[in-house]
């Protein structure tokens, strides 16, 4: 499934548009990744997700998520 239809069902199923779901869930990387407990574990956890930036693109984490899920 290519990522613009992954953001379309989404978008859909929640009655918004594209561009929201890509804000909300930016937003939500975002925090996780300033918001970063001190413990160690999940810093770690979270430099695992490719991405060109410190905090990934909605785009780099869901295809990181996707190839997690299908191992």
């Amino acid at each position: 499934m290519s990522m613009r239809k992954i953001y379309r069902k989404v978008a859909k199923k929640h009655g918004v548009s594209i561009k929201e779901v890509k804000e909300e869930i930016q937003k939500a990387l975002d925090y996780a990744y300033t918001n970063t407990p001190d413990d160690g574990v999940t810093g770690a956890y979270q430099k695992q997700v490719p991405s060109k930036e410190e905090i990934p693109t909605p785009d780099e984490f869901i295809r990181y998520a996707a190839k997690k899920i299908k191992k």
